[in-house]
């Protein structure tokens, strides 16, 4: 049971059709893990255990019968408390929200996974509304680094990192409007994606507008490519949904990165102050990438600090999706999303559609940038993980989160394809992140770069087990 959780979802399946475990005994293993972490790590809201195992047995039926529903069919997921999951309450890390609703309908991706066989474990933590690069919330309480539990997860998915990086299903839904999906892969030592935007269809809308994403957070690349062949089609609820792909991301994984052009930028052009041990591990991982036939060139983008324009769109959203509460509801709320959602109610349309030009033009200078590079690296973060239970580093001087995660938001911004890859840990033994960035509708070639990582031994999938185990 214990070396089943240690599997990728690629690995699982190949077990299921050579007959050398079932759906049944790897999500058990999976459940397991689930209790097994869940008082120190704190990664579940809910776990789905009865009908885990139901949908495990109905898979392990027709994998004796040869006869697999879809590319998942058997695999334990997990999904974010933002994303529905039809039969579960979405409560989206909140008191405000009432848990006595319908619950009858799927989210785009949680659609396509249930219609490809997969196993839903459980509904992972998020901050509340995922409103912060860490994972805390007064509903759910502080979510915990794998690798030290006095640490943060990151966020706003942290949950589901904690849960990938501990063996508690090898797949995971994830949602990322600022960095949400990579800030926690780098904290946690995973592999996650934010695909260009539209690729994984999001219904209801954000409130965040178009800078939400959903994205796959899994134990390595080909898992992701996996996962991005599943949930990467377009749904009718959502209105700026892109066409199906051209073809299946796990194709194009083995093309290597030889005579790709690649832009290595260590501070992003920005007054970043890069821990050193960071600095070091993803400088080694760039000099792998050259090593394997990519041209490699250190330059920075032309990228104008646009924190102030993604504030103005961030705390709009915030406003935004909290404006139906009532007094007595919002004195429920995370002190600091309070904060946010009064600074955001004060900006005038003029402002909000200023901080749209700003992105707009964000997005053509990196257009720009593309016609020349291939692919652009730049740490994920420009530190590890930090004390758990805080929205930013004590003695940093950061007033909120985007003051330590400057290389993430910006790509929000522009809709363009970036992943964290797992590039080495620092004296403390915390994972770092290396991002790759690629422009928009290529997200291929940031499988295919991050894949070459993992087949190089650069990066690696996480086998940490919980304590005591």
């Amino acid at each position: 049971m214990t070396e089943l959780t240690e599997l990728t979802a690629v690995r699982l399946l190949e077990g299921y059709r050579k007959g050398e475990w079932s759906p049944v005994e790897a999500t058990r293993a999976a459940l397991e893990r689930a209790e097994a972490i869940q008082p120190e790590v704190n990664a579940f809201v809910r776990l789905t255990a009865e009908d885990a195992l139901a949908r495990a047995r109905e898979s392990e039926e027709r994998w004796r019968r040869g006869e697999p529903q879809g590319l998942l069919d058997g695999v334990p997921v997990t999904v974010k408390d933002i994303l529905l999951l039809r039969g579960a309450p979405t409560l989206r890390g909140s008191k405000a929200v009432d848990p006595a609703g319908r619950w009858d309908e799927d989210a785009p991706s949680v659609a396509r996974l249930r219609e490809h066989g997969a196993v839903f474990i459980g509904k992972t933590t998020t901050p509340e509304y995922g409103w912060k690069g860490v994972t805390d919330s007064p509903l759910s309480g502080v979510t915990r680094n794998p690798y030290d539990p006095s640490r943060t997860a990151g966020g706003s998915s942290g949950g589901s990192a904690a849960a990938v990086a501990l063996g508690a299903g090898p797949l995971s839904l994830g949602t990322d409007g600022g960095g949400s999906v990579r800030i926690p892969a780098s904290f946690c030592g995973i592999f996650a994606l934010k695909p260009t935007y539209g690729r994984v269809p999001l219904y209801p809308a954000s409130a965040f507008g178009t800078l939400a994403h959903v994205g796959p957070m899994t134990r390595d690349a080909a898992d992701a490519a996996l996962l991005m062949d599943v949930i990467g089609h377009p749904d009718s609820r959502d209105w700026s949904a892109l066409a199906p792909p051209p073809g299946s991301f796990r194709d194009g994984l083995t093309g290597g990165v030889h005579g790709l052009r690649v832009a290595y930028s260590p501070v992003l052009g920005g007054q970043v102050a890069v821990r050193p041990e960071v600095a070091a591990a993803v400088r080694h991982a760039v000099e792998r990438l050259a090593k394997l036939g990519a041209y490699v060139t250190e330059t920075d983008p032309d990228l104008t600090e646009p924190v102030e324009a993604f504030h103005t769109l961030w705390f709009s959203g915030a406003a935004r999706v909290t404006e139906h509460l009532g007094p007595r509801q919002r004195e429920l709320l995370d002190p600091g999303l309070r904060e946010i959602c009064t600074q955001g109610a004060r900006y005038s349309a003029l402002d909000y559609l200023a901080a749209v030009d700003v992105r707009m033009d964000l997005g053509r200078r990196m257009g720009s940038f593309h016609d020349t590079y291939d692919l652009l690296v730049t740490p994920t973060l420009p530190i590890t993980a930090f004390e758990a239970g805080a929205e930013v580093p004590k003695g940093s001087g950061h007033r909120r989160w985007t003051g330590w995660t400057p290389f993430t938001y910006p790509f929000n911004m522009t809709q363009q394809p970036a992943a964290s890859v797992p590039v080495g840990a620092d004296g403390d033994g915390l994972p770092i992140g290396l991002q790759l960035v690629a422009a928009r509708h290529r997200d291929d070639l940031v499988l295919r770069a991050a894949h070459a990582l993992y087949e190089a031994g650069v990066a690696s999938a996480s086998r940490l087990r919980p304590s005591g185990s």
